[in-house]
């Protein structure tokens, strides 16, 4: 790697950055997130590394912008055009309900009603119009939504994805009236059927579009100021990167690019080690992502809820996220159970252990009351508290509606926490039909490694891999991260009315497109890679199933057995009776950038022995009771040295917990395996 790369990624409490330079080699900051303008943390740990940023010549980077605004409903106003009588479809959805029991729970759509307005225009299903667009009324609806005060605006007609000719006659009057970009045809962020799904997608990108476009104009304001000479990278949800030129034209892909980039970094990591099959598990400060990697390759699904009634049908790393984080709060209900999350801390006032203001017990409290953190080693840190302190809190908050003390209620939590962590993964493994026996723990974040042990004991894993810097794996996913551009279009016929030219010519066509989009980047890539797939079901079925279709090899003889295989392995039915129907087509253009050294990470200040790492000693609280247990440095344990628990080992970005009788081994490339001890 001849180039200076920078890659940061925004978490809920902490911002991290990894600095690869070939002469000089790594450096890493990890600094508070600045949650009122993110742009600042970013800033602030660039200066950590003392690096010009006239220097680098690539800066990838992972925000949270988008994925807040739409979780705490922080939204731009937008207002929506559609076909008449379409009004309320994204409110109607699908015959679904928040809560599988009882007439109870309501949602509120992204865009009110007194914001969604119809015109007269109408296609039918083939694409052919029924009735034609009425271009007066959309002008007086765009002269409406600017005077309700809409910042942006979407069309969403029905049928688009058919014959997208009157969203595109839409889109162009209302940019003629319009006062800033921000415009969104909803079939050129996905263009296939089901108009609720379609819908969605396009009123989130129409609500995050300006909220995402502010935050990086400042970011790369600030940073060209400074010096940067070369264009913004972002992070995608689907773990790939665009430059931050294109991305905002679809803001609605960068959703969720935090927890992808984790998982990208974590399928580079448990490639490199050996480990193709692994669970990941990310647990920050605000939640605990979970994914699933098979064959050294991460799960993408297009048919993700972020919430109930918000499906977001772009393609996402299938990432699986529960409020249980190092910042999450623990309470007592109304019933006298003890609860974990989903309120956070975060980074202000975050835990009280940071000396910031916060007053309410966290998990990481809980890990520091019992001696599992170093509390002279805290990040993010502005006034010390002592331990007693700590400790009363937890007992007043938690312990004294329980009957505990302190040490007792901060037991209690890390118990709660651990079950809520493991439901997760259970969720991403039993339920697919997984066994996670089968899989290795992967655990990164920064407070990951802390519970690691005790989710693997739970859960039957045999071994847990904490790679070389698990609190930076997201920034460190930055780094590994392709370019990546995703394109569908429906086809909706029977399999046998498709002609094989058809295939290839829209899948040709995608090809195309991701391959110009890629060159307007300006990125240097060694290589372009190519994945087709299609959305089947068998004709009168909802069930959908995504088969792979070989670049080049466009047969439909090729693709009807390729479903039914996968028909079988799902249901274990065969149905030669019923005709297959090609629902969908996908392509991802991904653009292979030079290979990111993953051993860089590994540290170059070994001890010669492992008694040669270890600190000292601390007493320290496992299932079975306190241990005086010794406290490694884990930048300096010797390259395939073993030994075993009970033990702490520290480092910058994170602490690893590993439980008496757990055999401890480092591999070459730095990483620590804790192989779990049988009847534990």
């Amino acid at each position: 790697m001849g180039s200076v790369i920078v890659g940061c990624d925004v978490g809920g409490t902490f911002t991290d950055l990894i600095l690869h330079d070939p002469v000089n080699g790594l450096q890493f900051a990890k600094v508070p997130t600045t949650t009122a303008n993110q742009a600042h943390g970013v800033l602030a740990a660039l200066e950590k590394t003392g690096k010009n940023p006239n220097g680098i010549d690539l800066f990838i980077h992972g925000t949270t912008a988008t994925t807040n605004a739409l979780l705490e409903r922080k939204l731009a106003k937008c207002a929506l055009i559609t076909t008449r009588g379409f009004r309320d479809v994204l409110e109607l959805g699908r015959r679904t309900r928040p809560h599988p029991y009882g007439l109870i729970g309501t949602f509120i759509p992204v865009i009110p009603r007194d914001l969604r307005f119809e015109v007269t225009e109408r296609m039918d299903a083939t694409g052919a119009v029924v009735q034609p667009l009425s271009e007066a009324e959309v002008r007086a609806v765009a002269e409406e939504m600017l005077s309700r005060g809409a910042e942006s605006v979407v069309v969403h007609f029905l049928h688009s994805y058919a014959n997208p000719a009157h969203e595109l006659r839409a889109a162009e009057i209302i940019r003629a009236i319009w006062p800033n970009e921000y415009v969104t045809a909803g079939h050129q962020i996905i263009g296939e059927c089901r108009e609720y799904e379609r819908g969605v997608t396009a009123a989130v990108n129409g609500s995050v579009q300006p909220i995402l476009d502010r935050y990086l104009n400042r970011l790369e304001a600030e940073l060209k100021q400074r010096g940067l000479r070369r264009q913004l990278l972002v992070m995608q949800g689907n773990g790939g990167t665009a430059s931050s030129s294109i991305v905002t034209r679809s803001a609605v892909h960068t959703v969720m690019s935090g927890p992808a980039s984790g998982v990208i970094a974590a399928a580079r990591t448990a490639t490199a080690a050996g480990f193709p099959n692994v669970v990941t598990y990310d647990m920050g400060g605000t939640s605990t992502d979970v994914a699933l990697i098979q064959e050294g390759v991460p799960l993408v699904s297009s048919e993700l809820e972020i919430e109930y009634a918000m499906p977001i049908h772009v393609p996402m790393v299938d990432v699986h996220t529960v409020g249980a984080g190092g910042g999450s709060i623990a309470h007592v209900n109304e019933a006298g159970l003890l609860q974990i999350g989903p309120k956070s801390a975060g980074a202000i006032p975050g835990p009280i252990c940071f000396g910031r203001g916060g007053t309410e017990p966290t998990i990481t409290d809980a890990n520091l009351v019992l001696g599992r953190l170093n509390p002279e080693r805290l990040l993010g840190v502005e006034r010390s508290t002592t331990m007693t302190a700590v400790a009363g809190a937890m007992r007043e908050h938690v312990g004294d509606a329980l009957g505990l003390t302190g040490e007792q209620a901060a037991a209690a939590i890390i118990r709660v926490a651990n079950d809520k962590m493991a439901g997760a993964i259970r969720l991403v493994s039993l339920s697919r039909g997984h066994d996670p026996r089968d899989f290795v723990l992967l655990a990164f974040g920064g407070a990951g490694p802390l519970h690691a042990a005790a989710l693997a004991k739970e859960l039957g894993i045999p071994k847990v891999l904490i790679p070389a810097r698990p609190g930076l794996t997201n920034a460190l996913g930055c780094l590994v991260a392709d370019l990546r551009h995703d394109f569908v279009r429906t086809i909706n016929k029977p399999l046998s009315a498709v002609s094989e030219q058809e295939l290839a010519a829209v899948l040709s066509a995608h090809v195309e497109e991701g391959r110009s989009i890629l060159a307007k980047e300006d990125v240097q890539i060694e290589d372009v890679r190519v994945f087709h797939t299609a959305d089947m079901q068998f004709q009168g079925q909802t069930h959908i199933l995504n088969v792979a279709i070989p670049e080049g090899k466009f047969e439909t003889q090729a693709l009807h057995n390729a479903f039914e295989q996968a028909y079988w392995s799902r249901f274990r039915v065969a149905l030669p009776e019923i005709k297959p129907v090609l629902a969908n087509l996908h392509t991802a253009v991904i653009g292979k950038r030079k290979p990111f050294p993953v051993d860089a990470l590994t540290s170059r200040t070994a001890a010669r022995t492992v008694a040669d790492a270890k600190r000292g000693t601390r007493r320290v609280w496992f299932e079975d009771g306190w241990f005086d247990t010794p406290i490694f440095d884990r930048d300096r344990l010797p390259l395939g040295s073993e030994f075993r628990g009970p033990a702490i080992l520290e480092q910058l970005d994170a602490t690893t917990v590993v439980d008496p009788g757990n055999r401890i081994e480092v591999d070459v490339l730095g990483n620590v395996i804790i192989h779990v001890a049988e009847g534990q």
